[in-house]
């Protein structure tokens, strides 16, 4: 039927008296043109009906202009353009779409979508303004070395613990919480405490501390002074310093240090034909740490030690494993406005060991009878003091651990059952663990016979208890060991006639 109206309209426009209008034909020309090239594109078979009907009122136009046309043909060919721009602008269809038209333009709107929410994730903070790298340039005997350097009053807290109390510690103290006998004769007023930003992790010859961080006591005021590379092979000048203040140094604290930092920085005074400062004491906080507070289960980051132990929560702090990244990018020629949040990460590590030295000797001097403390700390207190052999000290830690029942109480009775056993005391070791049953949980209890076995056995001489408290311990021996205990009990009993 389209086609049928096309060749009506065809044999009237072909009536029309043609004009010597300049163009007319060449822009009708160019529309046929244009319709066609779209209807080949498509790859269409046959033209459908609307670009049939299209080409058909094309043609014609072209031949009413070919041959002639009076003003206003031109001028409705212009309002009919006028009406499907509009037509099209406002959403109006002007008539079927093709499906696979209707497809693209669904597949660009979903495109358009995902990468408008790509956009919004990727949305970060506005970027920082560029603050200048606090290091100066600074003539010292041996070159030039860049340091970052600040003082820090006696009042300054670090979370909750104050700095300056690590002054007040007591190296009798120190040396049993180290398990470290050498630190007792240290005088803890000049120690130099040390923590090492570096290139990479895991050490060796191609790693390079960029920054060294020392931090030392002027009076009860803090000094923090932070020696950093500006380039490679630089290092000379700024290890004789750090050579020069271990030589006025008691001794070293780090976190890590005698696994890490130490043998890093041994590694390149060797490596750049600087002499080997004498070694030091050395207390290695982690050690320490991992002793008292492995009862948390949680480990003992220096970070997560900070916010549990110390209530000190840092905003805003570079992740540790970013910083080598941030060092090459400033050796690549960035204004070195990245690496500030680096020195003040560094700075934090140097006023956390002051902080956490005086807060763990604070702590242990108090033997837990002065202040509540967390009963796994108190449990990890006693472990230590027994290591080092002050058992006064770990069965007071141990009777404090105990009142908060659970695991943690049971074992803090069985410490002090153990303690009781050394000093001769067989009645006090029994009613520990006697006490310690009623915190057992399911399949704990059957070491706890053991103990109470041997104890009744060897220590009290009762013969009818060690026997029932035998049968009991069988989940922990091997079936073997059992039988023969049960059996030597049994003999023993018949002999006494009982």
């Amino acid at each position: 039927m389209a086609v049928a109206e096309a060749r009506s309209r065809d044999e009237a426009l072909a009536a029309v008296p043609a004009v010597e209008e300049a163009g007319t034909t060449t822009i009708a020309e160019v529309l046929v043109e244009a319709l066609r090239k779209r209807l080949s594109m498509d790859g269409e078979p046959e033209p459908s009906l609307d670009g049939v009907h299209a080409l058909a009122s094309a043609d014609a136009v072209a031949r009413a202009a070919g041959e002639r046309a009076d003003a206003s043909g031109l001028v409705d060919l212009r309002e009919e353009a006028r009406r499907r721009f509009a037509a099209k602008k406002a959403g109006v269809a002007d008539g079927p779409v093709d499906p696979r038209v209707a497809s693209l333009r669904q597949m660009l709107s979903f495109w358009a979508e995902r990468q408008g929410t790509a956009s919004a994730r990727r949305a970060v903070d506005p970027v920082p303004a560029p603050r200048a790298l606090p290091v100066e340039a600074r003539a010292t005997p041996f070159g030039t070395v860049h340091v970052a350097d600040q003082l820090y009053p006696p009042e300054h807290h670090h979370g909750t613990a104050p700095v300056a109390a690590a002054l007040d510690v007591e190296s009798r103290l120190v040396a049993s919480l180290a398990l470290h006998p050498e630190l007792e004769s240290v005088d803890f007023t000049r120690m130099l405490m040390l923590d090492t930003e570096t290139t990479g992790l895991a050490g060796g010859t191609g790693t390079v501390p960029f920054l060294v961080g020392l931090a030392w006591f002027e009076g009860r005021a803090l000094r923090v002074q932070q020696l950093f590379l500006r380039r490679m092979g630089e290092e000379a000048p700024m290890l004789r310093l750090l050579a020069e203040r271990m030589a006025s140094s008691s001794c070293l604290v780090t976190f890590n240090g005698k696994s890490f930092d130490w043998p890093l920085l041994r590694t390149r005074f060797v490596l750049n034909r600087v002499p080997v400062p004498p070694e030091l004491p050395h207390l290695d906080l982690l050690h320490c740490a991992r002793r008292v507070f492995k009862h948390r289960g949680e480990g003992a980051r220096l970070v997560h030690l900070e916010g549990q132990v110390l209530g000190h929560h840092r905003m805003g702090d570079v992740d540790g494993s970013l910083i080598p990244e941030l060092y090459f990018r400033f050796l690549r020629g960035t204004d070195g406005s990245e690496l500030v949040p680096v020195l003040e990460h560094n700075a934090n590590d140097l006023l956390l060991l002051a902080a956490l030295l005086g807060d763990l000797v604070r702590r242990f001097r108090a033997d837990g009878t002065t202040e509540r403390q967390d009963p796994r700390d108190l449990l990890g207190f006693a472990l230590v003091a027994e290591r080092a052999g002050d058992a006064e000290r770990a069965l007071s830690f141990a009777k404090a651990a105990a009142e908060g029942g659970g695991t943690v109480g049971m074992e803090a009775l069985v410490l002090a059952s153990r303690l009781a056993r050394r000093a001769g005391d067989g009645e006090t070791a029994v009613a520990h663990l006697q006490r310690a049953l009623t915190y057992a949980r399911p399949g704990q209890g059957a070491m706890l016979h053991l103990s109470l076995t041997k104890l009744y056995e060897h220590s009290l001489k009762d013969l009818p208890r060690a026997l029932h408290h035998a049968r009991l311990a069988a989940p922990v021996e091997l079936p073997a060991d059992h039988q023969l205990r049960l059996e030597r009990l049994e003999r023993r009993l018949s002999r006494q006639g009982v």
